[in-house]
């Protein structure tokens, strides 16, 4: 039995992933930053309407997703966002370094052709270039770190709220694969960034939600010695 969206932090939520929605998706987080939806991560693109739904199940309105910030362009990360571009006017965010991969629709850099797939060249609204950027909403700030190595265009969030630092670092454990142009000397560095945040919540993309803070420390560290 699947189970329901559920509350991270105040208007923080997890949405979709394996065992919330299709299986093939990886984790989506929804933020409501007072009425204003952003949604980190989108699923493979087959839990589109489902995603909708558990959206509404939240009380909360589908149209009000304002943007898309995606971590990175797999499939299993941005297969949805097209949907939400075109049925809400969400405006799609992704690191330079792998908007290409989506506005060509190249298979092999999202990865679809190891999902038996295909992702149709869309438009990005916002290429993040910085090391560092800074997205407002209202009176809180989400912040986009460029921590690569999974890919060249890997990002990672993080937000402070209700006294915690969230952060969401959907594949920091990898893969790294030649195909991805993987780095992992530039994921070691990457990963020194995010130990260095000391986040209260780490929110993953494929094996859950870490906390409190000494389980985000242990889980980052874990494979870091892993390749070492």
């Amino acid at each position: 039995m699947r189970k329901v969206s559920e509350e991270i932090i105040a208007g923080v939520y997890l949405i979709g992933g394996p065992g919330v929605t299709h299986a093939d998706d990886a984790a989506v987080y929804l933020i409501d930053f007072a009425g204003s939806l952003v949604m980190i991560d989108s699923g493979a693109g087959r839990s589109s309407s489902q995603l909708v739904r558990n959206i509404e199940m939240l009380g909360l309105n589908p149209g009000s997703v304002s943007h898309v910030v995606l971590t990175h362009c797999h499939i299993d990360h941005i297969g949805s966002a097209p949907y939400f571009r075109k049925q809400f006017g969400s405006k799609i965010i992704i690191h330079e370094k792998d908007a290409r991969a989506l506005e060509t629709g190249d298979s092999i850099k999202t990865a679809a052709n190891w999902y038996g797939t295909t992702f149709p060249p869309t438009k990005v609204d916002q290429k993040l270039t910085g090391a560092h950027e800074i997205l407002k909403f209202g009176d809180e700030e989400l912040h986009c770190l460029h921590t690569p190595g999974h890919t060249p265009g890997s990002i990672s969030i993080y937000l402070d709220r209700a006294g915690k630092r969230v952060l969401f670092g959907q594949d920091i454990h990898g893969p790294f694969n030649q195909a991805f142009g993987s780095d992992i000397a530039a994921w070691r560095k990457s990963m020194l960034t995010l130990l260095a945040l000391e986040a209260d919540i780490l929110c993953e993309g494929h094996f859950g939600i870490y906390q409190p803070k000494n389980k985000v420390r242990d889980y980052i560290e874990r494979y870091l010695e892993e390749y070492d």
